[in-house]
């Protein structure tokens, strides 16, 4: 079973958060539930849990309104539309601009943690 993630942690994962208050905008991820059918958080003792695929979808929601500056419907009509098995080969659309975006943060990540294991090494050699 994968790791449910609460609606505050993922409003923080994608920083939606009030540059004045520092609080979460939960209302954020609440109002693209009611407008995305593919977002339906699971329930328990009336708190909202997202799971991994669904966090994906939610990922690409926010980069597509977000970042590429679609409307609602634009997004939904992406999505309807099931573009990823047609959509990977295509250099210039928008979820290959999605992806390269996440295998940058990536490879940054392995990168960081690759300079820091041969920093380790090259103290402990001496």
């Amino acid at each position: 079973m994968s790791k449910l993630i609460n609606i505050t942690e993922l409003s923080k994962m994608l920083n939606l958060i009030d540059p004045k208050t520092k609080k979460p905008l939960n209302h954020v991820l609440r109002y693209w539930e009611k407008e995305f059918n593919s977002i339906r958080p699971k329930k328990i003792n009336k708190r909202r849990y997202y799971s991994s695929k669904q966090v994906e979808i939610i990922k690409m929601i926010k980069f597509l309104l977000k970042n590429k500056g679609m409307t609602i419907s634009g997004v939904k009509n992406i999505l309807n539309m099931n573009i990823n098995k047609l959509d990977v080969n295509n250099v210039n659309s928008l979820k290959t601009d999605y992806y390269q975006k996440l295998l940058k943060i990536k490879s940054k990540v392995l990168l960081e943690k690759i300079n820091k294991l041969k920093d380790y090494g090259k103290k402990n050699s001496s």
